[in-house]
């Protein structure tokens, strides 16, 4: 799949940075593309579709982090097989804006209920949602750059 036939919004962001009300961060994923293959890779083998915890959502940075138009890949992978559901480009700046957010908002709010929401589409048609507690970054080279990433207290990774 192309990653030009995917669109990315995020909402409930800005609360963060203006210490305004705590509202979980939604990403909201749109696919504009044919829905089959993306259909296929969001169901497991059982048929069902994948639950939460059976999904991971990764940052891969394509530049240098210090870079001020750095770019990388937002990913969302099959835990079981680790192959990817679906990818798209974004600006870094961007991305942890939104892990900032999605931490503030787990600081300041009960857990349970994951740190921030995905939201993944088809053709503007709701197919999946999850809620996450887990966004972890990459540099260019593969390794897990903590201090940016999402990692809920208690998990070792």
């Amino acid at each position: 799949m192309r990653r030009d036939y995917f669109t990315l919004d995020v909402e409930n962001i800005d609360w963060a940075d203006a210490d305004g009300t705590p509202r979980k961060p939604t990403v909201i994923i749109d696919f504009e593309g044919p829905s089959s293959t993306l259909r296929e890779r969001l169901t497991a083998l059982d048929g069902e579709l994948l639950e939460a915890d059976e999904t991971d959502v990764t940052f891969r940075l394509q530049a240098n982090l210090d870079d001020s138009d750095a770019t990388g890949v937002v990913s969302v992978t099959n835990r079981t097989t680790g192959d990817f559901i679906l990818e798209l480009n974004e600006d870094a700046e961007d991305v942890l804006k939104f892990i900032r957010a999605a931490r503030a908002y787990g600081d300041e709010s009960d857990e349970t209920d994951g740190r921030y929401h995905v939201d993944i589409a088809i053709n503007g048609e709701h197919v999946v949602e999850y809620d996450k507690s887990t966004f972890l970054v990459y540099n260019r080279e593969g390794n897990l750059l903590r201090q940016h990433s999402l990692i809920p207290s208690g998990v070792e990774l």
